[in-house]
């Protein structure tokens, strides 16, 4: 049998590709060498999710008193909290194998390896060894962690995400190697729960890419609640449970019971046959178009493969992108004029659109509109003596460029804020519409 589409990853992007590929009638077959749901799901985004709001959960049973609820001292139980999430992950990676199964896509689980073209044309896919044929193929193989090389790493006993996600015994003190979005949702988690935390970061500031304002208040708020930031930092050494620094006044040393590494993520090239494509590189993985295809226009490529947004979101929509392109059947482009980033700390963070720095560096002329979050009475009900930002970046038309938000719930509000700006609303437009009293989300209003 010759399919349609051959889909190499079931991560966000590949899963979604094959039910509505299979769904639209397209003979579609699916290869996952892991689980199907890719790190998003088993090791990354909705583990992290589930654990944090366990912290959230346990972060407000500690601060009962300040809404007139009294309570005995809170404990917790990281044994409970790991099996939680683990039966969570269950749960839905079980709705993913229906939905996938329920479209009539075929699912083959093992390691897939692209072996080339044959004479007419069809792309050839080992796996398990059987040999698939398929005329179209869809590239979704996701990323990997980047382990940095550091001396005395390789004898270290470091976490990576999946390793702090299976932890069921809480370390006395935990170093986080990068203050990116990984990093600082583990060192709020292990902070929450009483870990003495450090986080160092090579840049100036925490959260590279994201407002940097923003990223300034939530540092200083997590400063408060007993995490220790090295900025400008680089690790040198590591030695046990040594840590040697070079920072800005000299070399430092700092001790800590665990390391996790989370200094970024890089798209995954190697393991299935890539090289038999030589397809066009870029941006550390494959070159696309607006379509999502390759240089071979009949190979796709989806999701962190491509270098240019590392998020599930993301990969979903350039998944449905590709697939009503090689259909036919009312294509459209990719756009990522609004690719909402969120930080699932406590308080939130949340972006949508440019940021100040890069309005600045492309000389695009703007205006800041920004508020207190306590301008809005159902923040202040909720969030006892938490203040936070709401803030938009609107142009010199007043078209809506940007917007950024620290407070809860800073990731359910920027959806609003992501659907004005992809649409290229006005912000007088934005301002007729009619926000329901009292919510959160009137801030996104007034601020304007």
């Amino acid at each position: 049998m010759i399919y349609d589409i051959a889909i190499i990853g079931g991560g966000p992007a590949g899963y979604t590709a094959a039910a509505e590929a299979a769904s639209a009638g397209l003979s579609t077959i699916l290869f996952e060498k892991n689980a199907l749901g890719g790190v998003c799901l088993n090791e990354g985004c909705v583990p992290t999710k589930a654990l944090l709001y366990s912290a959230k959960v346990f972060d407000g049973a500690k601060q009962a008193a300040k809404y007139g609820v009294k309570t005995e001292t809170p404990t917790f139980d990281l044994p409970k909290m790991i099996a939680r999430k683990n039966k969570i992950i269950k749960k839905l990676t079980a709705g993913i194998r229906t939905k996938v199964a329920e479209s009539g896509a075929e699912v083959v689980l093992g390691a897939a390896s692209i072996q080339g073209k044959d004479s007419a044309g069809c792309y050839q896919i080992a796996c398990n060894e059987t040999v698939y044929q398929a005329s179209h193929l869809l590239l979704c193989t996701g990323s990997e962690t980047v382990i940095p090389p550091i001396p005395g790493l390789e004898t270290c006993a470091y976490w990576t995400n999946r390793e702090a996600l299976q932890c069921k015994e809480l370390p006395a003190s935990l170093a986080v190697i990068g203050g990116g979005v990984i990093g600082m949702e583990f060192a709020s988690f292990y902070n929450s729960l009483g870990c003495t935390v450090t986080v160092i970061e090579m840049a100036p500031e925490i959260l590279g890419g994201m407002d940097q304002t923003l990223s300034e208040m939530l540092r200083a708020n997590y400063t408060k609640r007993g995490i220790t930031f090295r900025l400008n930092s680089r690790v040198t050494a590591i030695n046990e449970q040594q840590i040697t620094l070079e920072t800005p006044t000299g070399t430092e040393q700092i001790t800590a019971e665990r390391t996790l590494l989370s200094v970024g993520r890089r798209p995954v090239l190697q393991g299935f046959g890539l090289e038999t494509l030589q397809l066009t590189p870029a941006r550390g993985g494959v070159e696309v178009n607006e379509y999502m295809q390759t240089s071979d226009p009949q190979v796709y490529a989806c999701g962190d493969l491509t270098g240019r947004s590392l998020l599930a979101h993301t990969a979903v929509s350039e998944a449905e992108v590709a697939v009503h392109h090689l259909l036919n059947r009312h294509p459209y482009p990719m756009s990522y004029r609004a690719i909402p980033g969120v930080v699932y700390t406590n308080p939130e963070i949340a972006s949508v659109g440019k940021t100040e720095e890069q309005l600045q560096a492309e000389q695009i002329a703007y205006t800041v509109k920004q508020l207190p979050m306590s301008y809005s009475g159902r923040f202040v009900a909720e969030n006892e003596q938490e203040n936070g930002v709401c803030k938009w970046l609107v142009s010199a038309d007043d078209t809506l460029l940007g917007a950024h938000i620290l407070g809860n719930p800073a990731s359910e509000l920027i959806v609003i804020a992501g659907l004005a700006i992809e649409k290229e609303m006005k912000a007088s437009e934005l301002k007729q519409i009619v926000f329901p009293h009292p919510t959160v989300g009137e801030i996104l209003k007034e601020s304007l």
